[in-house]
Formats: structure tokens, C-alpha cells, sequence
């Protein structure tokens, strides 16, 4: 189980400025959700589905060729879920968010209702998550999407799953906002096509004036449910970031350019870590490093492997004695400095993500991250953006 002082270090963020999309100063479509906090089968097994995850991935990036509008989300411990409509009368379904897979599709617990919106294409389709322990199979299907109050997708592509393995989280399935390219072979028949995502039909139908989503999120502090979150489409909302967007272009080295790819280095104090390409993930429960870059940073940190929860357990006074670990991205830095220490266990989340450096995919910044820097994913200029917010100094996940 998460103990409540999980703690991510100390982040420094270094950022390349660029043009900033339309900001909207509310987020006009809301959809209240509440978060579900699911450690059922405990931290080690978490951290074993993140690299397995980070695996695959990297595999799959192997294989491949080629005004806002806002809604809560809700944080369930291995990822934020999100409550869609579909159909007409819309049947709600609560999807976990994920920024590492494009692909849209429901029926891992609750069965799909077809109403008189609903358009069977016949065609299969089918997405491997993790090492292949993780997948879904089924068919395609276009419906009517609703997202909020008046934010309505007809015609919607997603997957009706006839069969599935893992639990998901106790999710009802994916909203899938990757980048659309990791749809490619996706649809069995048709390996080449991509299917176009929630995102990229909001541009195109004019609901949203650039392809943006902007994601924001809270660590968790109780174990009840509360609306914890909020994806924005088409912009960004200026009362969830306390400092100015920055943005980075998405790398250009592969695998990690196919997903939200980034150039990073990473710092523990004054030593460089790591320098290298890897991904903004937020369906990943821990930010994972290289396997050389994390022996140095449980080098440096003096944390010891905690064998029931796979995490680095630290001492207070080895909290206190913490430096900064910096991820540079770009030039512009944005940093904070630790808050006070707890008196129970104090566990590290920064982890080994299972291979060595120099894979072109060499890191994951998984929803700890997300949870303290406002991402903006914009694929209309190929870049992402990050803010400070009011959980910038959070110790807890």
C-alpha cells in the first residue's frame, strides 16, 4: 500500500520558452468525478506494471513507422480516470487517462449500450499494454462522445472490447490522448490507418481552435473521493499555474518522438545523472530513470531498497540532508526547495525504469510529475509546455 509519505525529492525544471496557445481564464465545461484510489495489490507490484509498461512502449516505438474546454479528473493512485459519455442517451463511462497510448475504448467493466447513435464498422481492432499481461480485443465503433455540458463528439471512434486482461485500475477502459501515430496497427484489417483521436475531432469540427490539451492535477492527500483535477481542451486555464508556461519542442530521437518525447537532463545536486530523450507519461505511477542513473542517485540519496513496496526508504535525517534533483528541459529553469520532513517512512519515487541509458527512451515522467507542473500538450506546434503551480513543493503523491 502507498504510505502517505511517498516523496518525490526536490524537481528543478528548466524549460524552453516558446509561444504560448489561447489561455482561457475558467474552464467553461466541467464534468464532476471522484477519485478511486486502487493499491490493491500493492506498491511493488505498481512499480513492476510501470516497467513493464516503459517496455513496451519502447518496443512499440520500435515497431511503428510512421477556447479551452475543461473536465475534472479524479486520481485513483495508478492513474487519473475521467467520467464519458457515449451513445445518445450517453451512457457514462469512467476512462483512465492516458497520454502513452491514442487509442479510445471502453468494456473492461462496464458493457457498451447501444443506442440510436451507434455505427458498428465490423472492424477489429486491439491494443497490448505493459509486457502483453495488460491488452484489449475487440471491435470498432462510432458513436456520439460526450465529454461535458454541451462538448459533444459525433461520430467518435472507439473500441468495444469482447476481451481483455488486467484490471485496469477498475477503469471501464482508456481515453487515449497520445500522439495519433501510435494508432497505426491498431485495426487489425487495416494496419496502416490511424484512427483519429478525441482530440484531433474536437479540431477538426472547429470545437476547439488549436489541438491542445492541458492537464492538471493534485497529489493525493485522504483516501475519500474528490474531484482532484481538470483536462482542458483547445487552451489552457491561467488558475491552475502559478508561473508562466514553457515549452519544449517533442524530440526528434526515437522511440520517445513517437510518444510525448522529450530532451532532458537530470541533476541530483551539482551531478549530472543523466542526459537523454524519454517520455511525459501520466498513466506512469512513478518517474523511472535509467538503471545506471538511478544506482548513482541511490548513491548519492543513500537510500536503501524497501523490499515489500520495491521503493528507496530514507531516513529523516537523510531527508534533511536532500539536495535538488534538477530536470533541466531547455533553458529556462523553475525550481522549489524541500518542505518539512515526516515522521513515519519516507520512500523515494523516483525509480529504475529497467534498462540502461542510450535506448532513446531513457525515462518516464509519470503523474508525480504531472502532479506538480502544469502540461500542456500541444500537438499544433509539436511541443509541450510546463508551469509551476500551488503543488510545485508537494511531498506527498
Amino acid at each position: 500500500m502507498f504510505s502517505a509519505a511517498s516523496l518525490l525529492t526536490i524537481i528543478l525544471l528548466a524549460l524552453l520558452t516558446t509561444g504560448s496557445p489561447v489561455e482561457v481564464t475558467n474552464s467553461p465545461i466541467t464534468l464532476p468525478i471522484a477519485r478511486r484510489l486502487s493499491a490493491l495489490n500493492g506498491t511493488i507490484n505498481l512499480l513492476e506494471q510501470d516497467r513493464a509498461r516503459a517496455a513496451a512502449l519502447r518496443l512499440k516505438g520500435h515497431t511503428l513507422s510512421h477556447g479551452g474546454h475543461g473536465v475534472p479528473i479524479a486520481n485513483v493512485a495508478t492513474g487519473y480516470y475521467i467520467a464519458v459519455g457515449i451513445g445518445s442517451p450517453p451512457t457514462t463511462y469512467n476512462l483512465i487517462v492516458d497520454t502513452g497510448t491514442a487509442n479510445t475504448w471502453i468494456g473492461a467493466k462496464k458493457p457498451y449500450v447501444e443506442t440510436s447513435t451507434s455505427v458498428y464498422t465490423g472492424t477489429p481492432v486491439s491494443v497490448v499494454y505493459g509486457s502483453g499481461s495488460a491488452y484489449f480485443s475487440g471491435l470498432e465503433y462510432l458513436d456520439t462522445v460526450t465529454l461535458g455540458s454541451g462538448l459533444t463528439i459525433p461520430r467518435q471512434s472507439f473500441g468495444v472490447a469482447a476481451s481483455q486482461s488486467g484490471t485496469f485500475g477498475g477503469a471501464d477502459g482508456i481515453l487515449g490522448l497520445g500522439p495519433v501515430d501510435l494508432t497505426a496497427g491498431t485495426l487489425t484489417d487495416e494496419p496502416a490507418t490511424t484512427i483519429p483521436t478525441v482530440t484531433d475531432n474536437l479540431h477538426s469540427r472547429g470545437t476547439i481552435d488549436r489541438e491542445v490539451v492541458s492537464i492538471s492535477f493534485e497529489p493525493i492527500t485522504g483516501a475519500e473521493g474528490v474531484v482532484n483535477g481538470e483536462l482542458t481542451f483547445g487552451g489552457t486555464v491561467r488558475n491552475k499555474h502559478t508561473g508562466p508556461i514553457t515549452y519544449t519542442p517533442i524530440t526528434t530521437t526515437q522511440p520517445s518522438s513517437l510518444y510525448w518525447g522529450i530532451d532532458q537532463s537530470i541533476s541530483y545536486g551539482s551531478a549530472t545523472i543523466l542526459s537523454s530523450t524519454g517520455i511525459v507519461d501520466v498513466d506512469t505511477t512513478y518517474i523511472l530513470i535509467a538503471s545506471d542513473a538511478f544506482h548513482q542517485y541511490q548513491s548519492l540519496t543513500g537510500g536503501t531498497p524497501d523490499p515489500p513496496t520495491g521503493l528507496l526508504l530514507i531516513s529523516s535525517s537523510q531527508y534533511a540532508a536532500l539536495e535538488n534533483l534538477n530536470f533541466n528541459i531547455g533553458s529556462v529553469r523553475h525550481f522549489w526547495q524541500p518542505s518539512h520532513p515526516f515522521s513515519n517512512a519516507i520512500y523515494l519515487i523516483v525509480n529504475d525504469i529497467g534498462t540502461p541509458s542510450g535506448r532513446g527512451f531513457d525515462f518516464v515522467n509519470g503523474y508525480p510529475f504531472a502532479e506538480r507542473f502544469y502540461c500542456v500538450f500541444d500537438t499544433s506546434r509539436s511541443s509541450i509546455g510546463f508551469a509551476q503551480t500551488s503543488y510545485t513543493d508537494a511531498t506527498t503523491n
